[in-house]
């Protein structure tokens, strides 16, 4: 389905980063896998049986929140057609109840996780211009950027939804349509998904809340996740722009 496609994934080195670049690989196209620690990506991807001395795979170093570091990036990238962002960077704050987040803290996390989405977006944006070939833009966003969450799901445990999270996963959504509305050409495609929780030793309490608001399959796996990406980076979605694909079981109905 990516065959001939060369594909940067950001944040390869993350539960969701590692796996897209699997599938790409699987799905015949070629990555760059990018990570702030380009050490820890190599470690992550050789773990999941990726030989790192394959043509179909180069990982390399990349700090999102960093201008510097993303400009630097695409004006030295050759032939992309296309990049999925799995980036997710915070700081040590991040994750506290609502009261309890400071103004200062609400500000950084905005600045580091929204911020990014927008300069990598932009920079993508500008590859494109300058290279004018296909390119299809993948980022990810989530159920509670389209509906407010639902807390009860949550009682008994020490878990909630960070409303820096909501907040800046809302924003990515109209960012996409932003972007899709503004480059105006159906050679650059950009896209987000709106994944609903994805297992990752959560609490069975927890899970047993989750999934009865769901059709029945309650949190979903990763590969749940990745098959709309390849579907959004292959040419058999060649004409979607601009949309958000919500991939719940039915959560947010």
């Amino acid at each position: 389905m990516l065959r001939g496609k060369n594909i940067l994934v950001a944040g390869a080195g993350g539960l969701l980063g590692a796996s897209t670049v699997v599938e790409i690989i699987k799905n015949g196209g070629s990555v760059v896998a990018a990570d702030i620690n380009k050490e820890s990506v190599e470690v992550k991807l050789s773990s999941m049986g990726v030989a790192l001395s394959s043509e179909q795979v180069t990982t390399c170093s990349l700090d999102v929140t960093c201008e510097e570091s993303v400009i630097s990036f695409f004006d030295q990238a050759e032939s992309l057609a296309g990049a999925v962002n799995c980036t997710y960077p915070r700081n040590d704050s991040y994750g506290a109840h609502f009261f309890d987040v400071t103004l200062s803290g609400f500000n950084e996390n905005l600045t580091l996780h929204l911020g990014s989405s927008f300069l990598f977006c932009q920079q993508c944006a500008r590859f494109f211009q300058k290279n004018e070939e296909r390119f299809s833009l993948v980022n990810l966003a989530s159920i509670y950027g389209v509906v407010a969450p639902k807390f009860d799901i949550y009682d008994g445990t020490s878990m909630t939804t960070p409303v820096e999270y909501a907040a800046i996963k809302s924003a990515i959504i109209h960012l996409t349509r932003y972007l899709s509305a503004y480059i105006n050409d159906s050679r650059f495609r950009v896209n987000s998904i709106s994944p609903g929780g994805i297992l990752d030793g959560q609490p069975e309490t927890f899970l047993n809340k989750y999934r009865e608001q769901t059709n029945g399959k309650g949190m979903l796996d990763v590969e749940d996740i990745i098959n709309p990406i390849i579907f959004l980076l292959s040419d058999k979605s060649e004409y979607i722009a601009g949309q958000n694909i919500v991939i719940d079981d039915g959560f947010t109905l």
